[in-house]
């Protein structure tokens, strides 16, 4: 198994979706590439994110990354639907060099790569986020989410 990390906007929506993609063996919510300097200041400039772990027999990255691009508007700064906030951003991360290549190679082939904003960075730092966040939508599914319902359940079989 592999593990990459996807920003994408308030991480209950990312979250459920990311569990309905093939290939996909786990996933978690949590929060990446932060400023904190202590587990005490967990949101101080980090990205909601969902920590993914595949099966690269199963799914690529740039699978991924294609599946990923359905739930983003990847022009937006700091914003996805009504959550604003640098916390927001759009962004994929890695400890693996790979990932990251095939990440930035995915958006330069886009007809659109020099208007997107998504970062594609190594990943500095990641803490789990509580467990009142894990599942969320499952627990909450009336709870605000900027990705459309048809969406969440587009891969769900």
């Amino acid at each position: 198994m592999e593990t990459i990390y996807f920003a994408g906007g308030c991480l209950w929506g990312v979250q459920a979706f990311i569990k309905t993609l093939p290939g996909v063996t786990a996933k978690e919510a949590g929060r990446a590439n932060g400023s904190g300097r202590t587990l005490d200041a967990p949101y101080d400039g980090y990205a909601e994110c969902v920590k993914t772990e595949f099966d690269p027999d199963a799914v690529t990255v740039e699978n991924l990354m294609s599946y990923f691009f359905e739930i983003i508007d990847p022009y937006s700064l700091n914003q996805q639907g009504e959550d604003v906030g640098e916390k927001y951003r759009t962004g994929v991360y890695s400890e693996e060099p790979q990932h990251l290549k095939e990440a930035k190679d995915f958006i330069s082939k886009r007809d659109d790569a020099d208007r997107i904003v998504v970062e594609v960075l190594p990943l500095a730092n990641y803490v789990r986020s509580a467990e009142e966040h894990q599942d969320r939508l499952e627990r909450c599914p009336d709870d605000y989410c900027h990705i459309p319902d048809k969406l969440l359940k587009k891969y769900k079989s």
